[in-house]
C-alpha cells in the first residue's frame, strides 16, 4: 500500500483550502438580483385592477393578487429571488384575472340593463298600437 508523505498531504491542503474557498465564494455570487420588473409588473396590474373596480366585482381574485405580491416581498427580504420571483408573476396573473372578470361582470350588468329596457320598449309600442286600433 501507498502511503501518502506528509510533504505530500503539505502540500494538497492549500490548494483543497483554495478550492473550498471558491466554492463557497461562487454559491454566495449565483443569488440572482431581485426581480425587480416583475414586482412592478404586478404592482401595476394590481392598480389596474383596482380603478377597474375589481374590489367590487373580483375581491377574491384581487385578495389573492395582494396575498401573493406580500409573499414575493418576503422572499426577497429573505434573498429568495427565484421564489421572489414566482410569486410576483403569480400575483400579476391573478391581478390580471380578477381585472377580466370585473370586466365581464360589468358588462353583463350593462347587458341586463340593455335588456330589461328593450322589453320595456317593446311593452310600450304594444302598448301604444294597441291603442290606435
Amino acid at each position: 500500500m501507498k502511503r501518502t508523505s506528509p510533504a505530500n498531504f503539505s502540500s494538497r491542503a492549500p490548494i483543497a483550502l483554495v478550492s473550498s474557498g471558491l466554492l463557497m465564494l461562487g454559491a454566495c455570487a449565483s443569488t440572482p438580483p431581485a426581480p425587480s420588473a416583475n414586482l412592478q409588473a404586478a404592482q401595476q396590474a394590481i392598480a389596474a385592477a383596482e380603478r377597474g373596480e375589481a374590489a367590487r366585482y373580483a375581491p377574491g381574485e384581487l385578495g389573492e393578487a395582494h396575498a401573493k405580491l406580500t409573499l414575493a416581498d418576503t422572499a426577497v427580504t429573505e434573498k429568495k429571488m427565484v421564489l421572489a420571483e414566482h410569486f410576483a408573476d403569480q400575483s400579476r396573473a391573478e391581478a390580471e384575472l380578477a381585472s377580466a372578470k370585473a370586466s365581464a361582470l360589468k358588462a353583463d350588468a350593462v347587458n341586463d340593463e340593455m335588456k330589461r329596457s328593450n322589453s320595456t320598449l317593446v311593452d310600450e309600442m304594444k302598448r301604444g298600437s294597441g291603442d290606435k286600433q
